[in-house]
């Protein structure tokens, strides 16, 4: 489940926003302060520790109440006066009602649609009625394979990025009060290694991706792990497919060993929807329905969206599969978080978040964020001449032509709710100027010509041209992977067709959620500049026309890289491997492994203005790796020449460098400059060639300078991971890259005494 339209790094910052107040209380979830029978049970005095009210909740539950609560639409208990709930809520992009626990209607028509966030809106529906406060999102699988249909919905294919992503997410969502109450619930999905979803005759529900230790541990994890360790997320979803023979959601080594154990979620594991039922009825997997319930809850399994848990859990504790006391861990975990959600507190317009209401979903600042989060989402491909931006006195009429040139749903992208409005390009257009407006296709598909003899001929009277084209949801989206990279249909010939035309500027502008291959556009002269928008949200056409005309100066980066279709000749979707394998012509995934041919790679993106960077330091950067004495002997034990330190042998509190930057604007215009940090390790053939391990966003005047301080995290982000899956440090020269400069960080081994434990 999940959601995510144009992602870049410039974004981040609104992944924390936080909104506003004021609505009707609705009836209490449970502890309601009129009822007699309950006021004073142990489970709803706030007085006492939350693991103590869960536990005298769950002392006074039959077996029966139990099981009915170990699935998403758990039951009422009406003689504890807790009623029912809806666990299934999406909203990673504005609150969607693609859950059955979120509705719109009445005071509640709509909610904002951003290209990403939501936070008070949501706590607000829940006051009025009309949603829950456990939202499945954010999805933060790595976007390994470039035709995968719900890539759109990720942060791209960067694992540092990704992280940071799901951390700052989830805060964000979550609530910055500290402490251990929850505004609303996050949840990161879907683990793990899930990103096929219907694919040459495979589809989600029956594949098994075979995943090294090293893939594991240096690509897939990484966003979780960051999710629950850093963002402190409320829950982790397990996925559909199995993970070396294992569906994910009954595989104790992954939920109960690494989510729970190693990372110490606090908080509640959920299955994807009817994916305990899929790895019993499609996988096989255990050979009763029973066997599927007990091993499910005994890896770890607290709650099934679902109904498979609800109908099967009583059998497996009769016949011996599982015992009571583990249905009472699941419920413990399942319950704090709604303790921590404050839904035992008594009424909701009691609760920090109560006084939240209407009036504080689709206002103007919200749908203002939208907007500037969709003019930092965009990127620009390509701008010679430079054909942009255009001039609303010069360019006068323009024609506006392509399927996506006056779309409203495809702008909000899969898992969306109902946006407070739309501007659509051609609407954002017009504000500008005169528009001349012809689809050219009918729809995405474009699968005829019968509509480019009005794009052309409109093309030729306007002294500019904007062709706004791409995919929407019948191309990529859940259940639906892509064929190839090319644009559907006849789009290239009309794109080609009209350019040829066009006596003016032309502009190509793409709506999609995973990279096209343009080359044919990115060759031609005739298209001086290309735009890609993503999947913008509801202000999408406003967004893209201040970029258009100059009202924005572009500063968003590519979040996955851009292929041409060649790259997919010997590239199996169900092949996980990330590196590559010349033996086999298998050329890798995602920039930290592939070196092939790209039309545009990861981190691509132009300004209106251009940029200098310069490193303060002259010498190269020396740090100190201290290094357990204990574990001396082993730093010399890997395939690097200076050796390489494991990183559980290493003192990694604090241990960071520091390097100072300056960025200059050589141009005529204010523009926003995010820095990508790359490192390469001293050799090491498996070692990634590259890997991002710093990002800064630095907003710097025309003709200004200013200085950026990038700190890197040594075990972090200048480890690899060897082929067993062990993180380690490689001694020696590191190389830094900043765009076109070079800077050398000296790692050496510093060995401490033997400390005794």
């Amino acid at each position: 489940m999940g959601r995510t339209a144009n992602f870049s790094f410039t974004f981040l910052l609104f992944l924390l926003a936080i909104f506003a107040t004021s609505a009707e209380a609705r009836k209490s979830f449970a502890c309601d302060p009129k009822n007699p029978a309950t006021k004073t049970l142990p489970f709803c005095r706030t007085n006492l520790r939350t693991e103590d009210r869960v536990r005298d909740l769950i002392r006074r539950l039959t077996l029966q109440e139990k099981v009915k609560l170990l699935v998403n639409n758990a039951a009422a208990v009406p003689r504890l006066g807790i009623v029912e709930y809806e666990w299934w809520s999406e909203a990673l992009h504005g609150v969607s009602n693609v859950g059955p626990g979120t509705k719109f209607g009445g005071e509640f028509p709509g909610a904002t649609s951003f290209p990403q966030v939501v936070s008070d809106e949501a706590r607000a529906m829940y006051n009025g009625g009309m949603g829950g406060l456990t939202y499945w999102s954010p999805n933060v699988n790595i976007f390994r394979d470039p035709r995968w249909g719900r890539g759109q919905e990720t942060p791209g294919e960067d694992p540092m990025v990704a992280g940071e992503y799901a951390a700052r997410y989830v805060r964000g969502l979550q609530g910055t009060d500290g402490g251990d109450r929850l505004k609303v619930a996050a949840c990161c999905k879907h683990y793990t290694a899930y990103d096929l979803d219907n694919w040459s005759g495979v589809d989600r529900f029956h594949f098994n991706a075979k995943v090294s230790k090293q893939d594991i541990e240096d690509t897939f994890d990484i966003p979780f792990r960051s999710c629950v360790m850093e963002g402190k997320v409320a829950s982790v979803m397990c996925s559909y497919n199995q993970v070396n023979g294992i569906p994910t959601c009954a595989d104790p080594k992954l939920l109960r060993g690494t989510v729970r154990g190693a990372w110490r979620l606090n908080g509640y594991i959920v299955s994807d929807c009817d994916s305990v039922g899929v790895f019993y009825d499609n996988q096989h997997y255990t050979s009763t329905p029973e066997a599927a319930a007990a091993d499910a809850i005994k890896a770890g399994l607290d709650l099934d969206c679902g109904p498979f848990l609800g109908v099967h859990t009583e059998k497996a504790i009769q016949g011996g599969l599982l015992k009571e006391a583990e249905i009472d861990n699941a419920l413990f975990n399942t319950i704090t978080v709604q303790m921590r959600l404050g839904m035992f507190d008594g009424e909701p317009s009691d609760h920090p978040y109560g006084n939240l209401g209407p009036k504080d979903v689709c206002t103007g600042p919200h749908q203002e964020l939208a907007l500037e989060a969709a003019r930092q989402g965009i990127v620009l491909l390509k701008n010679r001449g430079p054909a942009l931006p255009l001039s609303s006195r010069r360019h006068r009429p323009i024609a506006v032509i392509g399927p996506n040139s006056d779309v409203t749903l495809t702008m909000i992208g899969n898992y969306a709710g109902v946006a407070c409005g739309y501007t659509t390009p051609l609407q954002g257009i017009r504000k500008y100027t005169r528009a001349i407006h012809q689809p050219g296709c009918a729809d995405v598909a474009c699968s005829d010509e019968a509509m480019f003899g009005g794009a052309v001929e409109a093309a030729r009277q306007a002294e500019a041209t904007i062709m706004v084209m791409g995919l929407d949801q019948s191309i990529e989206a859940e259940f639906r992977d892509r064929a190839g990279l090319l644009l559907p249909g006849r789009q290239q010939e009309l794109i080609s067709k009209v350019a040829a035309a066009s006596k003016g500027p032309v502009v190509l502008v793409l709506m999609s959620g995973g990279p096209i291959d343009v080359s044919f556009a990115e060759n031609d002269p005739k298209i001086g500049a290309i735009l890609w928008a993503g999947y913008p949200g509801q202000a999408g056409g406003a967004a893209i026309a201040d970029v258009l005309f100059g009202s924005h100066n572009p500063g968003g980066k590519l979040p996955m890289t851009w292929y041409p279709q060649e790259y997919l000749n010997n590239l199996p979707m169900t092949t996980m491997d990330m590196r590559s394998n010349p033996s086999r012509n298998y050329p890798g995934r995602t920039y930290r492994f592939y070196k092939g041919p790209v039309v545009y790679p990861f981190g691509h993106g132009m300004s209106y203005t251009s940029f200098a960077h310069a490193v303060s330091a002259d010498a190269p950067t020396v740090v100190s790796v201290p290094v357990d004495g204990r574990h001396h002997h082993l730093y010399n034990d890997t395939a690097f020449s200076g050796g390489a330190v494991r990183v559980t042998h290493a003192r990694c509190k604090g241990l960071s460098l520091s390097v100072g930057m300056d960025v200059k604007n050589t141009g005529s215009r204010d523009g926003s400059h995010t820095l990508l940090v790359f490192a390469s390790p001293p050799g090491g053939g498996w070692a990634p060639h590259k890997q991002l391990v710093a990002f800064e966003k630095v907003r710097v005047a025309a003709g200004g300078q200013e200085r950026v301080a990038v700190r890197i995290h040594v075990c972090k982000f200048l480890s690899v991971v060897d082929g067993a899956g062990i993180r380690r440090i490689p001694m020696g020269v590191h190389a830094l890259h900043i765009g076109g400069v070079k800077h050398s960080v000296s790692l050496q081994a510093h060995v401490l005494g033997v400390i005794k434990s």
